[in-house]
Parts: C-alpha cells; structure tokens; sequence
C-alpha cells in the first residue's frame, strides 16, 4: 500500500507561539524589543523629581516640619536606636505618631550620607521605581505606543508631583508597593499581587485597609479560574482589616505617651458636617483624580476600590487639609487610577460599541498630554527653569549662621532652620520643648512675626536668657547666656 501524501498542513504543536503584535505597532519589532523602555522612563523620571526636591531643599523651601521629624527618626534607626523624634516633643518614639517602621529601610544609605538630601533623593527614586510596573503593564496589555502613553502620563501625574514638592513623607514607600501589587494583579499573578500588598502594612497604620482592597479585588477576579487563590485573599483581607485594628488600638498608643492614637481628633476637629462637609472640595479631587488622569474610564474597574479606603478616611475626616489635592495625599491613589485605566482599557477595546473602541483607541495619548500640558503649572515645570539649578545667596548665608551652632547642641526651632540642624544637632519643634532649656533658639522671622525675639524667648523660657547671636535674611539665632 502506497504511503499517505504528506499533509500539507504543518504541525505547529511544538512551535513556540508568537505574539500578535498590538494594532499600534508596526508588526516588525523583536518580542523583546523595548523592554528597557519601563526603566529609561525610570530614570528620566527620577532626574526630574530629584531637582525639584533637592531645588525646594536648597531655597529652603520646605513647607512643614515632616523633613525634620524624618529625618531624626532615620537618623535614630542608622544608629541603633529607637526612633525619636524630639520635634514631636523631648523624647517622643514616632512608633506612637504614626506606624512606619519601613523607614528603618533607609537607615543604611542615611549612615553612609547623614543628610536630608538623601531622604529627598530617596524618595524620588521610589517615585520614579513605581513607573516601571506601571508602564510595563500598560505594554503588555496596550502595545509599546499606548503603553509608553500611559507611562508618561502616571509619571507626570499630578499627585505625584505634588508629593515630590512635599519634602519627605513614608508614603514614597507605598506608591511602588502598590503598583508592583496591581501589575501582578492584572497579569494574573494572584500570589504575587497578595505578596506585594503585605509591606505597606509596615507602611502607615491606615494601609492595611487597602491592603483588604487589593485582596478583595484579588478574590473577585480569581473566583472562578483560581478559588484556591481566592480563598487566600480573602484570608489575607480579614489580615489587612485586623492589623489596622491591632496597631490603632494596641500598637501605637503603647508607644504614645498619652495612651491613645492622637489623629482621632482629626475626624471632628473642626466640628464640620461630616462626609457632606467641604463637599465642593471633595468633588474637585474627585474630578481631578478620575479625569485628567483617566478621562473616566478607570470608573469600568474594579481596580478602583482599591482607592476607596484612601478616600474614605480623608472625606470622612472634618480636617479640611485632607480633602484637596495639595501636598502628598493622592500620591498612592494615582498608581491605583492609573492601572485601572489599563484595566479599562483592556477589557473596553473590543466593545461593540463603535463610539467606545474609538476612546479608548486615543485615550492613551490623550491622557498623556493632558499631563504635559498641565505640568507646566505643576513642580515639575521648574525644571525648565534656570533658578532651580542655582543656590540663592539667602540660603548660603543663612547656613552660615547655622554653622555656628556646635555639632550636639539642643536647638529649638521653626520650620525653615529645621532641616538644616537635623542631621547634627538635637532639634525641638518651637513652643514644645517641654521643659527643656535648649543652647539655641533659630527662628525663621522673615515675615516680622515676632517683633522682639528675645522677649519672645523669654516668653518660651522665663527661667533662661537668651540674646541675638546672628541674624540672616530674616532668620534669627539666639544663644543662652551661661
């Protein structure tokens, strides 16, 4: 019998598959190709945070007190101590402020570089970090042009720089922790993603909530390909909520000094309405976060409840400065709006809807130069400007003064002489000595609130003398007669 023609047909069965490349590229590029994409964004990214915040350090232009208090705290991990913090008061462990023992991480490079600069160069490269799981989602999902879209638009979102501009602050930690936990999440790494949320409970004490977030959302999309993972989650969301419980009501007030978690009085401060108070604020953030950021089309995932617990806790709150979209309070919600862009972006490109695939075609480049254009009001514009990359002649003088304070010497302070003394001196927040007779008092007087600096002293310290030691563009050092 004669043998049977060969077929016609091959046998792929053991080939290797190859990717359909997206409809935004050309279909000739290697699989690997831009790979390192993620990481050039990175980088150009951290040189961009890195000026501003070194800049704003070096025309001493610090905004609280939040760079000091970090510092000593970090500055008291390098050297095997426990982490006081004297601008919360002589002798306050910051474990019964607020719950961030991962800033114990940063200990080592601080040892080896005893400087604020470190923290803010610090921060800016896990900014810059998070970038990378962002964008390498987006590519995965979206193709190299959208996806690199995408990236640019998370790097240059306005929470971010708005926390870039805000010194030093533990969140830095979290952005990063929380993209790396979505990028997993969406590939379908259920394991990774649950592995990667755990840290930002040694984050901030109101994390674990997001923590539960992230695991909830994880049990919900793995119900049906992966119960076993989703059971996980959900064991892992009951930690989250039970671990807050833990440090709010055990963990912190047996480090506080009154016993207590001192920001419950932030929910009635200032006796507002509740959720309704400031709600014009409210929706303004609300209305920043999901349009510029996401034309609104992160409202189609589920991804978005991971922000829920952020936003619940400051619109809840009377305190009116957690409501807007300054200083460093929407940094970790723009990891989490931005993927759920992706997400959405994903799962709507194959709508029926004709109207609906054409938004999301240009809604990419669209968000992404929504970003550039507004960051021409944003931080990040400075670093067009020439006087950022300059050290003003203020400043110099006003190090100078410093200087003369003796490495150890107790000095009491406002905010602007702060982040100049941390590093080697035991610094006290002015007005909360208590009790203590520091060697120097430095004032930032620039705008004439005290009008006799030394019957201000006084005032502070009736039982010591002070006298004027040295003046410089405002500030003023006071020395105590011995």
């Amino acid at each position: 019998m004669p043998s049977p023609a060969p077929s016609t047909t091959p046998d792929t069965s053991s080939e290797p598959s190859i990717p359909v490349p997206d409809a935004g590229s050309s279909g000739q590029e290697r699989p690997d190709r831009g790979r390192w994409d993620p990481w050039l964004l990175s980088g150009v990214l951290f040189v961009g945070y890195a000026i501003v915040s070194v800049g704003r350090y070096r025309h001493l232009g610090q905004r609280s007190w939040d760079l000091g208090i970090f510092e000593q705290v970090i500055r008291s991990y390098a050297h095997l101590q426990a982490p006081v913090a004297d601008l919360k008061g002589p002798g306050f462990n910051i474990l019964g402020d607020h719950f961030s023992p991962v800033t114990a991480l940063l200990a080592p490079l601080y040892r080896m570089f005893p400087s604020p600069v470190t923290l803010l160069v610090a921060q800016a490269a896990l900014f810059a970090l998070s970038a990378v799981p962002v964008t390498r989602a987006a590519v995965r999902l979206l193709g190299r042009a959208r996806g690199l879209s995408i990236g640019v638009a998370y790097g240059l979102s306005w929470g971010l720089q708005q926390a870039v501009d805000f010194d030093f602050h533990e969140i830095c930690f979290a952005v990063p922790v929380i993209a790396f936990s979505l990028e997993a999440l969406l590939a379908r790494r259920w394991r990774a993603a649950l592995l990667w949320a755990l840290p930002l409970l040694f984050v901030k004490e109101d994390l674990g909530m997001t923590v539960a977030a992230i695991a909830v959302v994880v049990a919900l999309r793995a119900r049906h390909d992966a119960p076993r993972a989703a059971r996980y989650a959900i064991g892992v969301a009951v930690l989250g909520v039970v671990a807050v419980a833990v440090t709010l009501l055990l963990v912190i007030p047996s480090f506080n000094n009154a016993g207590t978690y001192d920001y419950w009085n932030k929910v009635n401060e200032s006796g507002g309405g509740g959720p309704l108070d400031g709600l014009d604020t409210k929706l303004r953030t609300l209305g920043w976060l999901l349009i510029p950021t996401s034309g609104l089309l992160a409202l189609r995932s589920p991804l978005l409840l991971v922000a829920l617990p952020t936003l619940g806790w400051r619109f809840v709150s009377s305190y009116s400065q957690y409501w807007g979209t300054d200083w460093h309070y929407n940094a970790v919600l723009m990891p989490v709006v931005v993927l759920a862009l992706v997400d959405a972006l994903d799962l709507s490109r194959h709508s029926p809807r004709a109207w609906l695939r054409s938004y999301v075609n240009h809604l990419p480049a669209a968000v992404a130069a929504a970003s550039v254009a507004l960051t021409t009001s944003l931080p990040l514009s400075a670093v067009t400007e020439s006087e950022i990359y300059r050290k003003p002649e203020r400043t110099g003088a006003v190090e100078r003064l410093l200087a003369q304070i003796p490495d150890g010497a107790s000095v009491e302070a406002n905010i602007a002489p702060i982040s100049r003394l941390t590093s080697r001196c035991r610094v006290f927040w002015v007005s909360n000595t208590r009790g203590v007779e520091p060697d120097f008092i430095a004032l930032d007087n620039s705008r004439k609130r005290y009008q006799d600096v030394e019957g201000y002293a006084r005032t502070l310290h009736p039982d010591a003398r002070y006298s004027v030691k040295g003046t410089a563009y405002g500030v003023v050092l006071l020395e105590r007669r011995t």
